[in-house]
Protein backbone atom coordinates (compact mmCIF):
# COMPACT_ATOMS: atom_id res chain seq x y z
CA UNK A 1 0.00 0.00 0.00
CA UNK A 2 3.15 2.65 0.57
CA UNK A 3 3.01 5.10 -2.43
CA UNK A 4 -0.32 4.32 -3.60
CA UNK A 5 -3.74 3.59 -2.90
CA UNK A 6 -6.04 1.09 -2.40
CA UNK A 7 -9.96 -0.17 -2.30
CA UNK A 8 -11.25 -0.38 0.92
CA UNK A 9 -14.78 -2.14 1.61
CA UNK A 10 -17.52 0.21 0.97
CA UNK A 11 -15.79 1.66 -2.27
CA UNK A 12 -13.49 4.01 -0.50
CA UNK A 13 -9.39 4.25 -0.62
CA UNK A 14 -6.93 4.01 1.61
CA UNK A 15 -2.96 5.18 1.24
CA UNK A 16 -0.46 4.41 3.40
CA UNK A 17 2.13 8.09 4.03
CA UNK A 18 4.84 8.71 6.11
CA UNK A 19 5.26 11.74 8.00
CA UNK A 20 7.28 13.57 4.74
CA UNK A 21 4.68 12.71 2.28
CA UNK A 22 1.78 14.15 4.87
CA UNK A 23 3.90 17.24 5.08
CA UNK A 24 4.23 17.63 1.34
CA UNK A 25 0.45 17.04 0.94
CA UNK A 26 -0.40 19.51 3.60
CA UNK A 27 1.90 22.37 2.50
CA UNK A 28 0.43 22.03 -1.26
CA UNK A 29 -3.30 22.10 -0.32
CA UNK A 30 -2.81 24.94 1.59
CA UNK A 31 -0.85 27.02 -0.74
CA UNK A 32 -3.57 25.58 -3.38
CA UNK A 33 -6.33 27.20 -0.56
CA UNK A 34 -4.32 30.46 -0.53
CA UNK A 35 -4.23 30.79 -5.05
CA UNK A 36 -7.78 29.95 -5.41
CA UNK A 37 -8.32 33.08 -2.33
CA UNK A 38 -10.96 32.84 0.64
CA UNK A 39 -14.82 32.19 0.03
CA UNK A 40 -17.76 34.40 1.26
CA UNK A 41 -18.84 33.45 4.53
CA UNK A 42 -22.47 34.20 4.83
CA UNK A 43 -23.72 35.73 7.51
CA UNK A 44 -26.51 33.82 9.92
CA UNK A 45 -29.06 35.35 8.51
CA UNK A 46 -27.77 35.66 5.16
CA UNK A 47 -30.73 34.57 2.42
CA UNK A 48 -29.85 31.75 0.72
CA UNK A 49 -31.58 32.48 -2.68
CA UNK A 50 -29.40 35.81 -3.18
CA UNK A 51 -25.84 33.37 -3.02
CA UNK A 52 -28.09 31.47 -5.91
CA UNK A 53 -28.29 34.35 -8.02
CA UNK A 54 -24.65 36.11 -6.78
CA UNK A 55 -22.81 36.66 -10.12
CA UNK A 56 -18.98 36.20 -10.42
CA UNK A 57 -16.46 37.77 -12.68
CA UNK A 58 -16.81 37.74 -16.07
CA UNK A 59 -12.94 38.00 -16.77
CA UNK A 60 -10.41 35.16 -16.62
CA UNK A 61 -8.25 35.40 -13.68
CA UNK A 62 -5.29 37.22 -14.51
CA UNK A 63 -2.25 34.46 -12.73
CA UNK A 64 -1.78 32.03 -15.43
CA UNK A 65 -2.24 29.08 -12.89
CA UNK A 66 -5.59 30.08 -12.28
CA UNK A 67 -7.02 30.54 -15.48
CA UNK A 68 -5.70 27.02 -16.28
CA UNK A 69 -7.86 25.84 -13.03
CA UNK A 70 -10.86 28.14 -14.48
CA UNK A 71 -10.92 27.99 -17.89
CA UNK A 72 -12.80 29.35 -20.37
CA UNK A 73 -16.14 27.66 -21.35
CA UNK A 74 -15.46 28.57 -25.14
CA UNK A 75 -12.60 29.52 -28.03
CA UNK A 76 -12.51 33.66 -27.89
CA UNK A 77 -12.23 33.03 -32.02
CA UNK A 78 -15.26 35.41 -32.26
CA UNK A 79 -16.90 37.84 -30.24
CA UNK A 80 -20.19 35.99 -29.65
CA UNK A 81 -17.94 33.18 -28.14
CA UNK A 82 -15.86 35.32 -25.88
CA UNK A 83 -19.48 36.86 -24.87
CA UNK A 84 -20.86 33.33 -24.01
CA UNK A 85 -17.21 32.49 -22.02
CA UNK A 86 -17.84 35.18 -20.29
CA UNK A 87 -21.59 34.68 -19.32
CA UNK A 88 -20.26 31.08 -18.61
CA UNK A 89 -17.88 32.25 -16.42
CA UNK A 90 -20.19 35.00 -14.74
CA UNK A 91 -22.53 32.01 -13.30
CA UNK A 92 -20.07 29.46 -12.55
CA UNK A 93 -17.05 30.43 -11.21
CA UNK A 94 -18.09 31.37 -7.84
CA UNK A 95 -19.59 27.56 -7.19
CA UNK A 96 -16.33 26.04 -8.87
CA UNK A 97 -14.14 27.93 -6.54
CA UNK A 98 -16.03 26.70 -3.72
CA UNK A 99 -16.02 22.74 -4.38
CA UNK A 100 -12.46 23.86 -5.00
CA UNK A 101 -12.25 25.38 -1.43
CA UNK A 102 -13.70 22.30 -0.54
CA UNK A 103 -11.83 19.71 -1.97
CA UNK A 104 -8.81 21.09 -0.76
CA UNK A 105 -9.76 21.71 3.06
CA UNK A 106 -10.66 17.88 3.13
CA UNK A 107 -7.60 16.91 2.04
CA UNK A 108 -6.00 19.30 4.94
CA UNK A 109 -8.29 18.10 7.45
CA UNK A 110 -8.04 14.29 6.57
CA UNK A 111 -3.89 14.51 6.74
CA UNK A 112 -4.10 16.80 9.79
CA UNK A 113 -6.35 13.95 11.32
CA UNK A 114 -3.52 11.38 10.55
CA UNK A 115 -1.14 9.65 13.43
CA UNK A 116 1.90 8.31 12.63
CA UNK A 117 3.62 5.59 14.81
CA UNK A 118 6.91 7.86 14.79
CA UNK A 119 9.02 9.50 12.44
CA UNK A 120 10.12 6.29 10.49
CA UNK A 121 6.39 4.89 10.45
CA UNK A 122 3.64 5.18 7.77
CA UNK A 123 0.00 6.38 9.00
CA UNK A 124 -2.67 5.15 6.87
CA UNK A 125 -5.10 7.25 5.25
CA UNK A 126 -8.70 5.64 4.94
CA UNK A 127 -10.92 8.00 2.08
CA UNK A 128 -14.81 7.15 1.90
CA UNK A 129 -15.72 7.71 -1.65
CA UNK A 130 -16.89 11.32 -1.32
CA UNK A 131 -13.98 11.89 0.53
CA UNK A 132 -12.01 9.70 -2.28
CA UNK A 133 -13.32 12.23 -5.28
CA UNK A 134 -12.87 15.43 -2.95
CA UNK A 135 -8.98 13.90 -3.27
CA UNK A 136 -9.04 13.30 -7.03
CA UNK A 137 -10.13 16.48 -7.01
CA UNK A 138 -7.75 18.21 -5.37
CA UNK A 139 -4.90 16.23 -6.98
CA UNK A 140 -5.81 17.09 -10.25
CA UNK A 141 -5.83 21.01 -9.31
CA UNK A 142 -2.20 20.27 -7.61
CA UNK A 143 -0.89 19.10 -10.71
CA UNK A 144 -2.55 21.41 -13.43
CA UNK A 145 -0.86 24.24 -11.14
CA UNK A 146 2.84 22.73 -10.77
CA UNK A 147 2.26 22.09 -14.22
CA UNK A 148 1.75 25.98 -14.82
CA UNK A 149 4.21 27.01 -12.63
CA UNK A 150 7.20 24.45 -14.65
CA UNK A 151 5.06 25.42 -18.06
CA UNK A 152 5.25 21.68 -18.76
CA UNK A 153 2.16 21.50 -22.12
CA UNK A 154 3.04 17.95 -23.21
CA UNK A 155 2.64 14.37 -22.27
CA UNK A 156 6.00 13.76 -24.15
CA UNK A 157 7.79 16.54 -21.76
CA UNK A 158 7.27 14.44 -19.03
CA UNK A 159 10.33 12.36 -20.34
CA UNK A 160 12.56 15.22 -19.72
CA UNK A 161 11.28 16.28 -16.38
CA UNK A 162 12.94 12.66 -15.60
CA UNK A 163 16.06 13.79 -16.79
CA UNK A 164 16.46 16.94 -14.85
CA UNK A 165 19.74 17.31 -13.23
CA UNK A 166 20.03 17.84 -9.21
CA UNK A 167 21.21 20.96 -9.35
CA UNK A 168 17.93 22.44 -11.31
CA UNK A 169 16.47 24.64 -9.11
CA UNK A 170 12.42 23.08 -10.52
CA UNK A 171 13.75 19.27 -9.36
CA UNK A 172 11.51 19.81 -6.19
CA UNK A 173 8.83 20.48 -7.79
CA UNK A 174 9.25 18.23 -10.79
CA UNK A 175 9.74 15.54 -8.49
CA UNK A 176 5.96 16.49 -6.53
CA UNK A 177 4.69 16.82 -9.90
CA UNK A 178 5.53 13.27 -10.56
CA UNK A 179 4.83 12.08 -7.25
CA UNK A 180 1.22 13.27 -7.68
CA UNK A 181 0.27 11.87 -10.31
CA UNK A 182 1.24 8.64 -9.39
CA UNK A 183 -0.95 8.96 -6.32
CA UNK A 184 -3.62 10.38 -8.88
CA UNK A 185 -3.22 7.26 -11.34
CA UNK A 186 -3.33 4.40 -8.54
CA UNK A 187 -6.36 7.23 -7.13
CA UNK A 188 -8.16 6.83 -10.24
CA UNK A 189 -7.70 3.29 -10.77
CA UNK A 190 -8.64 2.56 -7.39
CA UNK A 191 -12.03 4.25 -7.68
CA UNK A 192 -12.52 2.13 -11.11
CA UNK A 193 -11.86 -0.78 -9.85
Amino acid sequence: MAGHFEAVPGGGAAVALDEVEVSILRSLAVQLLELIGPGDEPGADADPLAALFAEGPSEPPSDPALRRLFPDAYGEDTEELRAAAADFRRFTENDLRTRKREDALAVVRALDGLASEGPEESAVLKLAPDESRAWLGTLNDLRLTIATRLDITEDEESERLYRLPDSDPRKPMVMAYLWLGALQESLVGTLMS
